[in-house]
């Protein structure tokens, strides 16, 4: 059936989600395992957007910006887990209309764009906060912390219109079955019957600029925060502060190690399950350690949440 309400025409009209097929006969483990992953995560992510917005003395940009990312990874998940759910439950693989995998895999590209910019202003105000303390209030006054999440958001959602229009008009004449949990771009783009050697290369590359400098421009602000943790402060405080950059590193390697495994590895079909899986990181795992890390270990969001918790408790006790 064609499809006349796109600019090339096209014989496929849906896609099939295949997922994980292996793990079929015993969907059930993964399909819990991922619901309770994805709950988790959004509570944690509500319980600091709530307390960051409650709490005045967490009106800062750092919190700010922490908060933001706390919404970033409640949506980022919820565009990819509803049909992962759904999936592991469907026998035939999950259907998803044409411009339904189009819409998925914009917001999937920019939500992570959105985070990679996301994670390196974080670590530029962690720079900023160490290594110019006088300087901090300044250099991160209100209006510079509104034009940094801005453009962050901005910039995410601007990064890829050209390669999701130039996709819209690629040619699809069949199969339809995406073996993956959802849309994302080379598993989508193998099934044209148009010529994508171009779109690949661009994308690439757009992908290779848009994740690389962001990167090192992140590691460089946490070099610079340990070259000073190292030269001016004591054992003891030294000792806490490696502990939070190393949990952020962690954070920040995690998610772009996956994303790069995920995009340079060979596109074979023995590395499509390997592919699934680190897609499952990037997708699942860092948005879960997020809260956990960033926030849940801050002193002052967890000052803020025992205060709110012991007037809950005050409250409830009336």
């Amino acid at each position: 059936m064609a499809d006349v309400e796109r600019g090339n025409q096209s014989d496929v009209t849906e896609f099939i989600l295949r997922g994980f097929r292996i793990l079929h006969p015993f969907q059930m483990g993964p399909f819990v395992l991922v619901l309770l992953t994805y709950i988790t995560t959004v509570a944690g992510n509500i319980l600091i957007i709530v307390t960051v917005l409650v709490d005045r003395g967490l009106h800062t940009p750092m919190h700010v910006f922490l908060g933001n990312l706390s919404f970033l990874d409640i949506w980022y998940m919820s565009n990819i887990v509803p049909k992962m759910l759904q999936g592991f439950l469907a026998e035939k693989g999950m259907a998803i209309s044409f411009n339904g995998c189009i819409a998925q895999l914009y917001i999937f590209g920019s939500q992570a764009a959105t985070e990679i910019l996301l994670l390196m202003v974080t670590a530029y105000g962690h720079y900023l906060a160490i290594c110019n303390p006088l300087r901090y209030t300044a250099l991160m006054n209100a209006r510079v912390c509104i034009e940094l999440v801005s453009c962050s958001w901005l910039g995410g959602f601007l990064f890829k219109p050209v390669i999701m229009a130039w996709i819209y008009r690629l040619r699809f004449c069949g199969p339809n079955e995406i073996y993956h949990f959802f849309c994302d771009f080379m598993p989508l783009v193998k099934l044209s019957c148009s010529d994508t050697h171009l779109i690949t290369l661009a994308a690439f590359l757009l992908s290779v600029t848009g994740t690389l400098i962001p990167f090192l421009l992140t590691l460089i602000s946490y070099a610079f925060i340990i070259a000073v943790i190292v030269k001016n402060l004591s054992s003891t405080v030294r000792r806490k502060a490696f502990s939070t950059c190393t949990s952020h590193l962690i954070v920040v390697s995690t998610f772009y190690g996956a994303l790069a495994i995920v995009y340079v590895v060979p596109t074979a079909s023995a590395a499509v399950n390997l592919n699934k899986t680190f897609s499952l990181i990037y997708s699942l795992v860092t948005p879960l350690l997020n809260p956990l890390i960033y926030s849940l270990r801050n002193k002052d969001v967890n000052d803020a949440l025992r205060t709110m918790a012991t007037r809950l408790m005050a409250f409830l006790r009336r």
